[in-house]
């Protein structure tokens, strides 16, 4: 506590840290986001690479979880043999993803303020195509919730038929805990999602490799659907070309989210721009490995998909 002299001569406390949480902050507030922080702590709340990757990677590593599945799918509306393309179409998904990452370690080095695409449009073609460009941002992660959780969901009930009936409650409710965690703040939020999001990375990655070193010694694993029947659509040769196109765009999906750690940059610890480069490869590198494993995995194992997966 200081004291401030007034013009009268009188004297008047003042509170020197001011920032600081109010102690009649709302019950339900303090819940919801937590206590407000003071300015001066700013600096605590920075994240180390290994907490920034869960909570800004999250989102390309979760479609990887998907991407596979709408490739394949789209193909085998063809039939069974325009699964030869998937190779093809997985090697062209990875090498402009590759593109994508190299492109946003050189935003993240000329943009370290943390705007992303909205600072590259605003500074370069003015403030309505940021507008425009920050829209976009907005119905991409809208879009990005939305399937990431409906696929999340339908995994679940892949292995628990019996919560199909409680499919949209529960995608209502994955939604809701995912806005009450992200109120917390970006240190809090990473701390919650790190665990579950090296959980997932290890996971997959783990059933990649036991998949592929069966298949490697002969002892093939075998997916409970491999022997469903596929009911090819008649399509011609500039139908051929259009699916193959659309399975490319479908697995594209992988993708999704790649722009969430420059985006960032400020919550990284400093050296900001190196941390959030490393931590933006490290993504792609386990993106990558992911979604050719997934892809490849799916292919050995025969992998098909019914219109009602729950029948």
């Amino acid at each position: 506590m200081s004291r401030v002299v007034t013009n009268d001569g009188s004297e008047h406390g003042t509170d020197a840290t001011a920032a600081d949480p109010a102690p009649d902050t709302p019950i339900a507030k303090r819940i919801l986001i937590g206590d407000p922080l003071a300015s001066t702590d700013a600096e605590d709340h920075l994240l180390r690479k290994r907490m920034a990757l869960p909570i800004f990677a999250s989102d390309a590593l979760s479609s990887v979880a998907y991407a596979p599945q709408e490739l394949l799918m789209i193909l085998l509306i063809g039939g069974t043999a325009f699964l030869a393309f998937s190779p093809w179409i997985a090697t062209a998904v990875v090498v402009l993803l590759i593109v994508v990452v190299l492109s946003y370690r050189q935003l993240i080095k000329a943009y370290p303020s943390g705007g992303g695409d909205y600072e590259v449009a605003r500074v370069n073609l003015g403030e309505k195509s940021g507008v425009v460009v920050a829209s976009a941002l907005l119905v991409d992660y809208i879009l990005t919730v939305a399937v990431s959780v409906a696929s999340g969901v339908d995994n679940i009930i892949s292995a628990l038929p019996v919560l199909n009936t409680w499919r949209v409650e529960l995608s209502i409710g994955f939604v809701v805990l995912l806005v009450l965690v992200n109120l917390r703040g970006v240190r809090e939020a990473s701390r919650a999602f790190a665990l579950p999001t090296y959980i997932f990375i290890g996971s997959i990655a783990l059933m990649i490799v036991v998949g592929l070193a069966r298949w490697a010694v002969g002892d093939t694993p075998i997916a409970s659907s491999a022997g469903f029947a596929v009911k090819a659509e008649d399509i011609t040769q500039a139908g051929i070309i259009l699916l193959i196109l659309r399975a490319f765009s479908s697995g594209c999906s992988a993708l999704t989210g790649v722009e969430a750690v420059s985006n960032g940059v400020p919550a990284f610890r400093r050296p900001k721009v190196k941390n959030a480069q490393r931590t933006l490869t490290a993504m792609g590198l386990i993106a990558i490995i992911l979604f050719a494993g997934l892809t490849m995995l799916a292919l050995v194992a025969g992998v098909r998909y019914s219109e009602d997966p729950c029948a």
